[in-house]
């Protein structure tokens, strides 16, 4: 395998037109899993949650760890590109072999695992694909403005998601299915806060990579999981009277 030159291109174009397919499809009414089913219509067939987030997200590890193999010599020159592969891996690592170990979620539509999951395969091989065999960084990458402000967007953001997740398991009880009021960290300001901490986290990735297949993915993100945070929002409005009003959906200290 090599490099083509309009591969990335085509694929990372594929992907933002996805992002905007995510946001006329689920700005209005949410995706039909968690605290959203209950109001629409349910899918028959389910994965426990445990079970669904790893099946799921193994790809996105997986995948660009088979490129990485099948690349004859290894490329991941210089350090930076080195480093950027890892930070990708790094979080779904932790996405695969430790945060569905300690989710107490709902099980999960094996309609929107099917689809999830060939997303993981898709992404996974446009940002592995573009590292491994098409990257070109210069040898001090690792010291530039754009590598080390995006890092630290990243780290800040991956520090955020996995807070956040910490404070929602912690609301509930071995067994329990029921929702409540999330409290502390960035949930003071906004009720998505999880989501929040990931957008940032891979814009983050995109200014560090400055390659438009992570920036595709951040868009697909923003697009993804925004909506999401917004209907999140809402039915906390809906179902707690003593819901904080000053919070917002994602965006904290918008007014």
């Amino acid at each position: 395998m090599h490099c083509l030159p309009g591969l990335v291109p085509a694929l990372s174009s594929l992907l933002g037109a996805l992002a905007l397919l995510q946001l006329s499809l689920y700005l209005r009414v949410p995706s039909r899993y968690g605290k959203h089913e209950e109001r629409l219509c349910r899918p028959r067939g389910r994965l426990p949650a445990r079970c669904a987030w790893f099946v799921q997200e193994l790809p996105s590890f997986l995948v660009p760890a088979l490129l990485l193999a099948l690349r004859s010599p290894p490329r991941l020159e210089p350090l930076g590109c080195r480093l950027l592969c890892c930070l990708f891996c790094w979080h779904y690592f932790y996405r695969t072999f430790i945060y569905p170990f300690f989710t107490r979620g709902r099980p999960f539509p094996l309609q929107l695992l099917f689809f999830g999951t060939l997303f993981c395969i898709y992404n996974g091989f446009l940002q592995g694909y573009y590292l491994i065999y098409c990257a070109e960084y210069p040898n001090d990458w690792c010291t530039d403005i754009r590598f080390t402000s995006g890092l630290l967007l990243f780290l800040l953001g991956m520090g955020i998601n996995i807070h956040s997740d910490l404070l929602l398991r912690q609301l509930r009880k071995p067994g329990e299915v029921i929702y409540k009021i999330p409290q502390g960290g960035l949930f003071t300001y906004v009720s998505g806060a999880n989501y929040f901490g990931e957008i940032v986290e891979w814009f983050g990735f995109a200014i560090a990579t400055w390659s438009l297949p992570a920036f595709a993915f951040a868009f697909f993100t923003l697009c993804c999981i925004g909506p999401r945070a917004y209907h999140h929002h809402r039915y906390y409005l809906k179902t707690f009277t003593d819901y904080p009003k000053s919070r917002k959906a994602l965006i904290p200290f918008v007014f």
